[in-house]
């Protein structure tokens, strides 16, 4: 690269056509397309008074601002955490432009053929670390928990990849009796119970299953009832969070049992207001 072009800073222009570029090439990954990552790094050389390297590394920044928003960022671009408060505004404006971005699960569609599941461990609880202002900002206004909890869709598909892998694992074990008794509790009786899925262990014991699926990545934040958290407590030999991640690329799961908080930072996020 050379000095005039590292000490030239990137025009809005120039951030928004790469942010777009960006997006092209992780739209066609999430649908399993290919596409050639030179070829586009040449036609935006083409547009932009850029060098191959200075466009490459600009990818790996924008991977690094989709990460701290736990949105999946593309294979081979890896994260790199210095970049500038310019990209995370062309980042933004490329959201409030296309609202869609937030849901790549959309472009996913449904599996032709229903990922294999294993439960792996749950991630090791770390201490909290503060995200620099302008990307705690970003966060505030495009928050994970908040996308995946209002997102039904989310919600449905990934209540019902258990559901299934909860059969599944129970014939397997040469339990037919149990895998007919699995009930999909929040489908049949509506959300309230402290749990969605109604399952077994190979010896017939009980397990309540409350599902929590993203698109992020394994430590992606995600919300948690007042009541859910009441009914781990009343049931924690039998209760499980299932947490379902990278929805919308390979889904993977783990689980976490009671008590919660070894595992996961509990926050109260907002509080009942009354007059009595």
């Amino acid at each position: 690269m050379a000095d005039g072009e590292r000490n030239k800073d990137w025009t809005v222009e120039e951030l928004d056509l790469i942010v777009a570029d960006y997006y092209s090439m992780l739209s066609a990954e999430i649908r399993r397309v290919s596409y050639d990552k030179t070829q586009h790094r040449k036609a935006l050389m083409a547009q932009i008074d850029r060098s191959n390297s200075s466009i490459e590394f600009k990818h790996h920044n924008i991977s690094a601002v989709l990460q701290q928003l736990d949105l999946p960022w593309i294979n081979g671009y890896k994260p790199r955490v210095h970049f500038q408060k310019s990209i995370v505004n062309a980042i933004e404006r490329y959201i409030l432009k296309h609202p869609t971005a937030q849901h790549p699960e959309a472009l996913a569609g449904a599996f032709t053929e229903r990922p294999p599941l294993f439960i792996e461990p749950p991630p090791l609880l770390e201490q909290k670390k503060e995200r620099p202002e302008i990307v705690q900002r970003l966060v505030r206004k495009f928050n994970p928990a908040e996308r995946d909890f209002v997102n039904r869709r989310l919600g449905h598909d990934g209540e019902e990849m258990i559901f299934n892998f909860e059969q599944q694992r129970l014939r397997q074990a040469d339990r037919h009796d149990l895998a007919r008794k699995v009930r999909w509790i929040s489908k049949e009786e509506g959300d309230g119970a402290g749990y969605d899925i109604l399952s077994f262990d190979q010896k017939g014991r009980e397990r309540f299953l409350e599902v929590k699926t993203t698109v992020g990545s394994q430590t992606a934040p995600f919300y948690l009832t007042r009541n859910e958290l009441s009914f781990s407590k009343e049931r924690p030999t039998e209760f499980r969070i299932c947490r379902l991640y990278d929805y919308s690329k390979i889904p993977r799961m783990f689980e976490i049992a009671p008590p919660l908080d070894k595992f996961i930072h509990l926050e109260p996020l907002s509080f009942e207001a009354s007059f009595k």
